[in-house]
């Protein structure tokens, strides 16, 4: 049976955003000495993953995307938003996730997964329709019902150890956000990101998405592959929110290389097995090395 971080209440929601000027750094993951096998753990006690069903959640959803990209980041306008709340065309599409501080309430985080249009499956995705595509021989042979697209991929800026900032919170919210927190809350907050990415994993086994489409940083890109996560660029580099690469990855291939480099973090990923297909990849490393330990016995 699964359990959390993902919640089975339907009055919670889930909800994706891009983030801007997030420096990305995988050490960050063990220098702030939360041990990876405590992954799952530590994360649930802070926080919890929340499916965005309803439309108060949703509109949660809009307004934390309206903090990050209109006020935060101002990659959006603020007053063509004037209800406090950004939110577009493609979201009556969309899986949403939020990410939520336990103790305060507060919500950390936010994300959608963007499906195919079922009534317009050639429908372009965003990333489609800003950037160029010219890797056609990876795009070509994929279904389009089984692309999506993460997108708004965000946090708030109260839940980000910022360069510099040593342990302190940046109370941008205008709440006493530090008041609540701990110092090893604080420390679990890079792995906020790798929430949003378990939440994007979920939509897809739920969905049936096999490929993600992803507007990305460079440094994020860095911090991915340091995962073991390798996105094809299918694009020159174009303005998509802020610079970046247009992306693709197979979804499988994606836990494939989380698996190869950690399993705590690919647990984390698919809470424990429960989504995603690279089960087969625990199974079968003990093999060869059961075999190679066997060939030393035999030739000493």
């Amino acid at each position: 049976m699964c359990k959390p971080p993902f919640q089975d209440i339907q009055t919670i929601q889930e909800i994706f955003v891009v983030n801007n000027n997030i420096t990305y750094r995988p050490d960050t993951i063990r220098d702030n000495h939360l041990d990876n096998k405590n992954i799952i753990d530590h994360f649930n006690q802070y926080f919890e993953m929340v499916p965005a069903i309803s439309e108060e959640l949703k509109n949660e959803g809009y307004k934390l995307r309206y903090r990050v990209f209109c006020i935060e980041h101002e990659i959006f306008n603020s007053e063509h938003y004037p209800d406090d709340m950004e939110f577009d065309d493609y979201d009556q599409q969309s899986i949403h996730y939020l990410i939520r501080h336990r103790k305060s309430g507060e919500y950390a985080a936010t994300t959608r997964l963007i499906l195919p249009d079922v009534n317009n499956p050639e429908k372009l995705f965003p990333l489609e329709v800003h950037c160029k595509i010219d890797n056609f021989a990876v795009i070509k042979p994929i279904n389009r019902k089984h692309i999506g697209e993460v997108s708004r991929f965000g946090v708030s800026k109260a839940f980000k150890k910022r360069k510099n900032e040593g342990h302190t919170l940046a109370a941008t919210t205008g709440s006493d956000l530090h008041d609540y927190l701990t110092l090893n809350e604080r420390r679990t907050f890079p792995h906020i990101t790798l929430g949003l990415m378990a939440c994007h994993i979920k939509a897809c086994y739920e969905n049936d998405i096999h490929y993600l489409y992803a507007g990305m940083e460079l440094s994020l890109l860095r911090f991915l592959s340091a995962l073991g996560i390798n996105f094809t660029k299918i694009g020159p580099f174009a303005d998509f929110h802020g610079k970046r690469w247009p992306c693709l990855i197979n979804v499988t291939d994606l836990l494939d290389g989380v698996a190869e480099k950690n399993m705590d973090i690919w647990n984390f990923l698919t809470n424990n097995g429960c989504f995603g297909q690279a089960r087969p990849i625990i199974e079968k490393r003990p093999a060869p090395m059961a075999q190679n330990k066997s060939r030393k016995v035999k030739s000493q």
